[in-house]
């Protein structure tokens, strides 16, 4: 048996897995794909073990499967999920938090209630990366911003940025809310121009520094948010003048991210970790 927790950022959600005393999973893939299923499963976008650090420098490491089975370099959601479960329980006390990830060794701040409780969580997600070599995207130059790709019926200009994962940004003058996003986001996401596939955002300006985002989560299909996606969401659109260099907020499915970002700089990125449930998976 499998003890887990369910919880969320922003309607993100995942299984968690607490390995920091205990053997992994033999099959983490196999069982991500067992345990997210929404109708047989426990239902989730993916599972997340938390494991001890393999450097010195690290307080705790993740690894990241999604409903599929592949596995994540990183998840901008699941890390404050992570720093929530491991500060409430007593695991780790330290804050910061130093978290490895496939993306690298990322640092959480804490923002704690009168209770003690994480209310919200600041994540360092560091640089972000626009190298088409480093993006996982088959184009030259160093930077991928308002290339258009043709898709099907229609044309869509293209802003590729790395958050660790690869991200292809969209901008639609249409409302995302009834943009078909599941006919769109299969066919990007598995283009031969991706060789490891990517996460596809469509967006919508809604205000000064204010955007609207739907996310194709590759490897779970549409998620209510995306962190890494939301952070590469806002380098995008100061990067293209759509937004100006600082906070910038953004609206998703699930709620409401706070992003920081200027030209050179980490990126940071503040939002909810939410606790849904405990509970045994039976194998």
């Amino acid at each position: 048996m499998i003890e887990f927790t369910k919880c969320h950022g922003a309607g993100n959600d995942y299984l968690f897995i607490d390995c920091l005393e205990s053997a992994p999973p033999a099959d983490p893939a196999g069982l991500s794909v067992r345990m997210s299923e929404r109708h047989f499963g426990a239902g989730a976008d993916g599972i997340v073990l938390i494991l001890p650090p393999q450097g010195t420098d690290a307080h705790c490491r993740m690894r990241i499967f999604n409903a599929d089975g592949s596995e994540a370099e990183m998840c901008g959601n699941a890390i404050r999920c992570v720093a929530k479960l491991v500060h409430e329980r007593g695991r780790i006390a330290a804050d910061p938090l130093k978290v490895e990830t496939g993306a690298g060794l990322l640092t959480v701040k804490l923002n704690l209630g009168g209770d003690g409780a994480v209310e919200s969580v600041r994540v360092d997600m560091g640089k972000p990366r626009f190298k088409p070599a480093e993006v996982g995207v088959n184009l030259p130059g160093e930077r991928v911003i308002e290339h258009v790709l043709k898709v099907e019926d229609r044309e869509f200009s293209i802003n590729c940025v790395s958050m660790g994962n690869p991200h292809a940004v969209i901008f639609l003058d249409e409302p995302v809310e009834q943009f078909p996003l599941e006919r769109y986001g299969k066919v990007i996401e598995n283009l031969p121009l991706f060789p490891r596939r990517t996460n596809v955002e469509f967006v919508n300006v809604r205000g000064a520094n204010v955007l609207r985002q739907r996310t194709w989560e590759r490897g779970s299909g549409e998620t209510l948010a995306c962190g890494t996606g939301a952070s590469a969401v806002a380098v995008a659109s100061i990067v293209t003048g759509r937004c100006k260099p600082g906070a910038v907020t953004i609206d998703l499915n699930g709620g409401r991210l706070l992003l920081e970002w200027r030209e050179g700089q980490h990126v940071f990125k503040t939002g909810p970790a939410v606790t849904v449930y405990t509970g045994i998976w039976p194998e």
